[in-house]
């Protein structure tokens, strides 16, 4: 018999681990205290957005495999509860809140039953896990604790959860380690590598993978910032360097750097957990690192004020994008609405087109303008910039566009699009780290 699984949280991370739990032939039960989202699931709809995950949904509902409630004596009898809830930032530090983790292991640890084991998904600061073991324990003494840490990449969750590039399980005995080989059976049949760590080690092992993205990210800008100041082309840096098969070609796309709900919060939380521990100097570079990405949307800021005035009073803007990346809905951190919203306050109209992510744009920020089409978005535009690379960006004729806005001006923020068609048709084609 397949064990029956929970998952406590249904934001992102939760429900698409709940719809894929549930395909792989589990019975799940969503738990969340929002009984406003839980009603949304159970009618089969995501309240964002994010490929394929939405028609998986309604397939395992209709299944009879997946539920939702917001009631934890529904899940007393439960096999394995993952914990998926949020760790946001402090308002007041650097450092992760906690509190959702916490009231999650709390309801479980006072339903579950013997035996049952409780698996953390959720990005948590070195050393969460093991308080959290203890803390259930002296609730349910024949519960256990394991951490699971999730790698999902937004705009692929539902593929890097079916098919993830490995798995990493935090245990303290074999008895946990067999029951989530029990749980990812079809993923070692098929050969996906498989880690067993301590609980600290798996913990870190998350925010330590992000630290590396968001360096190599980092690392680009601050190589694009070198190549404007030297006259260099920081694509064709970035093509000659991949190469290189010790660094490779993947995220070394200079631009106006990375946002969303993991990279900043988790790195800024490992730096905040490193100096609790006393290894504060090992992670130093952390924080040139968050400078160097923050200080790319300001760089943005400065070309439109280059190619217009100092003072952008009723200068008109078009941006294309809010999202913080593509295909995706995510507008938490993102840098292309930072640099919306910073224009528009420094007195330019600014109209925003996306193709997903206008409600929470417009729930973020209802001062700033927002265009369902993208001619609409562009009509009459002083300049415009391009901040989100979504393919249907890179697929616009720049000709046609030519004659909608008041002066053809591209910023490309992403350096995702074609330069010589854009400057062929007539525009004036600027982008982060190359000659303009």
């Amino acid at each position: 018999m397949k064990l029956k699984v929970s998952v406590i949280g249904t934001g992102y991370l939760g429900a698409t681990h709940a719809a894929c739990m549930s395909s792989l032939g589990f019975e799940v039960i969503g738990v969340d205290v929002d009984a406003a989202k839980i009603e949304l699931l159970t009618a089969g709809k995501v309240p964002f957005y994010e490929p394929d995950l939405e028609d998986l949904l309604q397939k395992e509902i209709a299944s009879g495999r997946l539920t939702f409630t917001t009631d934890f004596s529904a899940i007393a009898d439960v096999d394995v509860h993952f914990i998926c809830v949020g760790t946001p930032q402090k308002a007041d530090s650097l450092a992760a809140d906690l509190k959702y983790v916490d009231a999650a292991l709390d309801a479980v640890a006072a339903i579950c039953k013997p035996g049952a084991l409780v698996v953390g998904k959720s990005t948590v600061p070195v050393g969460t896990a093991a308080r959290l073991r203890e803390r259930l324990l002296k609730i349910n003494p024949e519960a256990d604790l394991a951490w699971n840490p999730e790698f999902l990449r937004e705009g692929f969750a539902v593929e890097d959860t079916l098919r993830p590039n490995r798995l990493v399980v935090g245990v303290t005995s074999d008895a946990a380690e067999a029951k989530l080989k029990e749980i990812y059976a079809s993923n070692l049949a098929e050969n996906t590598p498989w880690v067993r760590a301590d609980l600290p080690t798996s913990e870190l092992v998350k925010v330590a993978a992000n630290s590396f993205l968001a360096t190599k990210i980092s690392f680009i800008n601050a190589m694009a910032e070198v190549c404007e100041a030297a006259g260099g082309d920081v694509t064709v840096l970035a093509k000659a360097i991949g190469y290189d098969p010790r660094i490779g070609n993947r995220f070394l796309q200079a631009g106006i750097g990375f946002g969303g709900g993991c990279l900043p919060k988790d790195i800024r939380a490992f730096m905040a957990r490193a100096g609790e521990l006393g290894a504060d100097q090992a992670l130093e570079f952390l924080r040139e690192i968050d400078s160097i990405n923050l200080r790319a949307r300001q760089r943005v800021i400065e070309l439109v004020r280059k190619d217009l005035s100092d003072n952008l009073a009723g200068k008109k803007i078009a941006v294309l994008g809010a999202a913080f990346k593509p295909d995706s809905d995510d507008v938490r951190d993102s840098p292309a609405l930072d640099i919306a919203a910073q224009i528009a306050a420094a007195g330019a109209t600014v109209t925003i087109h996306d193709p997903k992510a206008i409600a929470p744009a417009r729930k973020r920020f209802p001062a700033l303008g927002f265009s369902e089409d993208i001619e609409g978005a562009l009509e009459g535009a002083d300049l415009v910039l391009h901040l989100t690379e979504w393919k249907i960006y890179r697929e616009l004729d720049p000709a046609k566009l030519a004659k909608l806005v008041a002066n053809p001006i591209m910023i490309d923020g992403r350096n995702a699009l074609d330069r010589e068609a854009w400057i062929a048709a007539g525009w004036k084609f600027r982008a982060l780290g190359r000659a303009n």
